[in-house]
């Protein structure tokens, strides 16, 4: 609960940072927002190695290979990453390259997710 409001906090106190920054150089305000969300990011890193440790064990449990598991992981920060790339163009005013960074980020996880299509497939065929 204390790392949402502190992300809180660090999100809110930049973002009228860079509203008032903003009127007068439009650059740094883009500058500023990104520093702020590489804060944002690396604070809750913390709370995505605890998903991923909870993930790990549950695998166990379930007696999936890490193979199986890490495709989804991997998409997922795919995801992740293609958003905030995503957002970031778009403040910029570069909604074209956005674009692409959508597909490029829907292609990329697709190709991530690969190996999961194959033991899915390969489970089906030694049930068959």
């Amino acid at each position: 609960m204390t790392d949402i409001l502190k992300i809180a906090a660090v999100a809110i106190s930049a973002a009228l940072c860079a509203a008032v920054v903003k009127k007068q150089v439009r650059e740094l305000a883009l500058v500023l927002a990104m520093a702020a969300g590489a804060v944002i990011l690396t604070a809750a890193l913390g709370a995505l190695e605890s998903v991923r440790a909870l993930l790990d064990e549950l695998a166990q449990l379930a007696g999936l290979e890490p193979a199986v598991l890490a495709p989804v992981v991997k998409t997922v920060g795919v995801a992740i990453i293609t958003r905030v790339t995503v957002e970031v163009c778009k403040d910029a005013g570069e909604g074209g390259i956005a674009a692409f960074v959508e597909i490029a980020g829907s292609a990329v996880a697709l190709y991530l997710a690969l190996p999961l299509v194959r033991a899915v497939l390969s489970a089906i065929t030694a049930l068959l």
